[in-house]
């Protein structure tokens, strides 16, 4: 039909690309450019290396949402379980782009501790790194409230933050990919403010290199962080204890289903894909088996976050296999 848009089409992907890392990408972009320009005019060591995490983060966070577009196509005969871990693949480049990029803020850390810098226009840094600050927060921010929307969680206040950092593992690869690097970035700007402000008021210059130096580590802990979690989803990792117990609270609650026999459920990117067999009570017929097998697939996948469900049907063997333990 004319009117119906092809869900892969440009366009419908884009609409359905991870919001965090495209809002992180334009502001770390112009936090960059900021930066970039305070660091040129006043020689401050720990300016460049935030100026070092910020282009980083752009471009990470730029690739990362081109990814997140194209890891929304939907499946085809060629793919038949989608393209999910293509974001898996953006993630894994971006982990490179960082790591270079923490080994270049290190070495001008080492050598800031043997050449010290004098680094000038006090108020300049002070501004640009404030600024830097309040947008890198904001941005966390907007990562952790997009934690709690795609692991289902609700928290309010004070308790977004915490609820977030428990619950980050079941989050997007780009929303977390934001979320840690966000927490750095924002840390970063803080220790650069405090290495300004001592290197301005003390003769202790050697705080400027320390911070660059400990922004650069941070970078580091990031990238295996953020490596460590998308080579596990390039290989393939069971869903989190709490999602398979949801889906198999969703299959029993159906009265006919005696038991579980099997279930394996395989998250790949923010998608969930479910295997399993049933055991249903005796005396069904196969009409009737079929229909409950069908209603049970299509309660599934009503969750968005479920995207495929292949269920196999027997009958009730007598034998508890599912428990709430798993």
């Amino acid at each position: 039909m004319a009117g119906t848009r092809d869900p892969n089409h440009f366009l419908s992907l884009i609409k359905k690309g991870n919001t965090s890392s495209g809002a992180a990408a334009i502001g770390n972009l112009a936090l960059a450019v900021i930066k970039g320009v305070a660091a040129f005019m006043t020689g401050s060591g720990a300016m460049f290396a935030s100026t070092m995490h910020s282009a980083a983060d752009a471009l990470n966070q730029g690739f990362v949402f081109t990814g997140s577009v194209l890891a929304e196509k939907k499946a085809t005969r060629r793919f038949p379980t989608g393209f999910g871990r293509v974001i898996n693949i953006f993630c894994m480049v971006a982990v490179i782009v960082v790591t270079v990029m923490a080994y270049e803020t290190i070495v001008e850390g080492i050598h800031l501790l043997s050449h010290p810098s004098h680094a000038s226009g006090f108020w300049l840094n002070v501004i640009v790194l404030l600024l830097a600050a309040f947008i890198d927060g904001a941005i966390l921010f907007k990562a952790m409230k997009e934690v709690l929307k795609e692991s289902r969680t609700e928290a309010k206040g004070l308790g977004i933050a915490g609820a977030a950092f428990r619950n980050v593992g079941r989050a997007a690869p780009p929303t977390r990919l934001v979320f840690y690097e966000d927490i750095v970035a924002t840390s970063g700007a803080l220790l650069a403010l405090l290495a300004v402000v001592v290197m301005t008021f003390t003769s202790f210059h050697l705080i400027d290199g320390i911070v660059t130096i400990a922004i650069g580590c941070l970078m580091v802990v990031v990238a295996f962080r953020v490596g460590y979690d998308n080579m596990v989803g390039l290989i393939g990792v069971a869903a989190p204890k709490d999602v398979e117990d949801k889906i198999a609270l969703m299959i029993m609650t159906d009265a006919a289903v005696a038991d579980i026999n099997q279930l394996r459920i395989l998250q790949e990117g923010r998608y969930y894909h479910v295997e399993g067999i049933i055991e249903l009570k005796p005396g069904l017929s196969l009409a009737e088996a079929d229909d409950i097998k069908f209603m049970i697939r299509d309660r599934l996948l009503g969750d968005p976050d479920i995207a495929d469900v292949t269920l196999g049907i027997i009958e009730d063997n007598g034998v508890r296999n599912w428990t709430a333990e798993g």
